[in-house]
């Protein structure tokens, strides 16, 4: 029943994020947020908006539900920009992407997915990584990784691995996808500023 809950709040957060603001102003865009999660039950041959979606994406990670729960307060102006927490965000959760998906298509010979089914040595390690982040006040990575490691305790998804809680595909793509952005846009910025200085010493 959890799974199909996850579901209809993913198929409602995704599509939210996707669509542009439209200029609207909070109320709206609240409404448009509880439209969209009225319109993931709408049924299509029998199957709801949802239930599709799920059907290519499967469940998705504790963490890219908070991910995206945090991206939805920020547009709804419930929370302000924090640009160093989501960087410190895609670097932590590309690095778990690049660790575990290479693996387990059979591009190396460690099998990290193995070690979420006993994850004792995970959680500890998780454990002290949170408290690191707490530390550093990256309240966003904070949340994820605790709600993850939480909610795994709980028994909240039927899965029994911790990496399933941790990261899944999506996120992974998204934020391997995100740093290559950020890293060509501070490239060409440096491209720019030296670009500048040459202009101004031959000038």
């Amino acid at each position: 029943m959890i799974n199909l809950w996850q579901s209809h709040v993913s198929f409602a957060m995704i599509s939210f994020l996707l669509l542009p603001s439209f200029g609207l102003n909070r109320g709206w865009r609240i409404a448009l947020l509880v439209a969209l999660l009225a319109a993931s039950f709408i049924p299509l041959d029998g199957l709801s908006l949802a239930v599709y979606l799920r059907s290519h994406i499967d469940d998705l990670a504790i963490t890219t539900l908070i991910f995206m729960a945090w991206g939805c307060l920020r547009r709804l102006g419930f929370l302000p920009p924090a640009q160093q927490d989501k960087t410190c965000v895609l670097i932590i959760f590309a690095a778990l992407a690049l660790l575990l998906y290479p693996a387990t298509l059979g591009l190396s010979d460690l099998d990290p997915y193995r070690f979420g089914y006993s994850p004792r040595p995970m959680l500890i390690v998780f454990a002290l990584l949170t408290l690191g982040l707490f530390y550093l006040r990256n309240g966003l990575a904070v949340v994820m990784l605790a709600g993850a490691t939480l909610t795994f305790i709980a028994g909240i998804k039927p899965s029994q691995n911790y990496w399933d809680y941790l990261v899944d595909p999506l996120l992974g793509l998204y934020c391997c996808a995100a740093l290559v952005l950020l890293f060509t846009r501070w490239t060409y910025g440096c491209l720019n500023k030296r670009r500048g200085s040459v202009r101004n010493r031959t000038a």
